[in-house]
């Protein structure tokens, strides 16, 4: 079975659960360390964790995180080592982290009023090929980056 792991904050409650309820729909598996409580937890800490899970124990197509606008949570999930984490506006940005980038991860945000549903945008980010060929050098110049 397909696995994935998803986290979020208290500001990401609603979209968490409907994300997961849409991969299960296509028959993910869905190991899910984020919060369904309104109490306040630090996205960082959803982010590391959610990070360090997937790299450490493997077998996860992808990881998805979320909190209130998926802007903190992103940017923490990308300062971890082996994480590319995409943050798409709108269901071509995110066909293109996954063919362009690479994207092992994808953010949302629980407060943002998408223009197109987000289950269309995650559909788009899982049919997503990695492209590579040019696309390759520029991911290896990314992960490059976090060697400075």
């Amino acid at each position: 079975m397909k696995r994935v792991i998803i986290a979020n904050d208290h500001g990401a409650i609603e979209i968490k659960q409907k994300l997961v309820k849409h991969l299960e729909s296509r028959g993910y598996r869905v190991d899910n360390l984020g919060v369904d409580s309104e109490e306040s937890v630090d996205y960082p800490d959803m982010a590391k964790e959610a990070c360090e899970r997937f790299l450490s124990d493997g077998g996860y197509e992808f990881g998805v995180v979320c909190c209130g606008t998926g802007i903190g949570i992103s940017i923490a999930a990308n300062k971890v080592k082996g994480i590319r984490c995409a943050l798409p506006q709108n269901i071509f940005a995110a066909r293109m982290g996954r063919e362009h980038n690479n994207a092992n991860f994808i953010a949302f945000g629980g407060r943002i009023d998408y223009w197109e549903p987000v289950e269309k945008m995650l559909d788009a980010f899982i049919d997503g090929d990695f492209a590579g060929d040019r696309h390759a050098r520029r991911v290896d110049k990314i992960m490059g980056l976090e060697n400075r």
